[in-house]
């Protein structure tokens, strides 16, 4: 049985935030909110929360993301080059999931073989506020239906209604997004948008 958190994306709790931490150390799965679309959340390094997010969004073969709080801290998970890194400081915090070369600091059981992985860095400070105290990226995957995204994924509470046996903590941060990302890959020689979403690429 999961329980349910109110966080102010305006101005995150600490003590609330400190309470989602705990979670995540323990090898939890959450429902967080984003700039876009709710999403499952584990941290990266726990293989056990990782599988679990996993079969709960359906993305056994899939590329799962990873959610950063800065440039930072994508560069020691993900290989950026400096071209790379102008594109990711002009465009985020926001709604983009950039494709890049992970590093070898991102398990191998988060990448399920592959050569590729997402990057996030939300424009929500919820989400900073966790990963910052964490000092770790967080696994995640958007909540959807067969990889549509339906409406109750965008109220909190219908959410925590349909995943409290799942999860172990959802936050409510509000109404979210029906807008997915934009789907951006680096690994080329100029930036390719594979999917048009909430981000206009600059």
């Amino acid at each position: 049985m999961s329980q349910t958190v109110k966080i102010y994306p305006q101005n995150p709790s600490e003590r609330e935030i400190a309470k989602v931490v705990k979670v995540l150390e323990n090898d939890g799965v959450i429902i967080y909110p984003t700039d876009g679309v709710y999403a499952f959340g584990a941290l990266l390094k726990s293989t056990k929360a990782v599988e679990k997010l996993r079969s709960l969004s359906g993305r056994d073969e899939k590329l799962l993301t990873i959610v950063c709080s800065d440039i930072s801290m994508v560069d020691k998970f993900a290989r950026i080059d400096n071209a790379q890194f102008k594109t990711l400081k002009r465009n985020t915090p926001g709604a983009f999931t950039f494709i890049l070369e992970p590093s070898s600091k991102v398990p191998d059981k988060a990448l399920s073989g592959r050569k590729t992985v997402g990057v996030r860095i939300p424009d929500n400070q919820i989400p900073l506020a966790i990963i910052e105290r964490l000092g770790f990226p967080l696994a995640t995957a958007s909540v959807k239906d067969d990889d549509e995204v339906v409406e109750y994924t965008t109220d909190p509470e219908l959410i925590a209604e349909r995943y409290m046996q799942s999860v172990d903590l959802v936050i409510d941060g509000g109404y979210g997004s029906l807008v997915p990302t934009t789907l951006v890959d680096l690994t080329g020689d100029e930036p390719e948008v594979l999917r048009e979403g909430g981000g206009e690429l600059k």
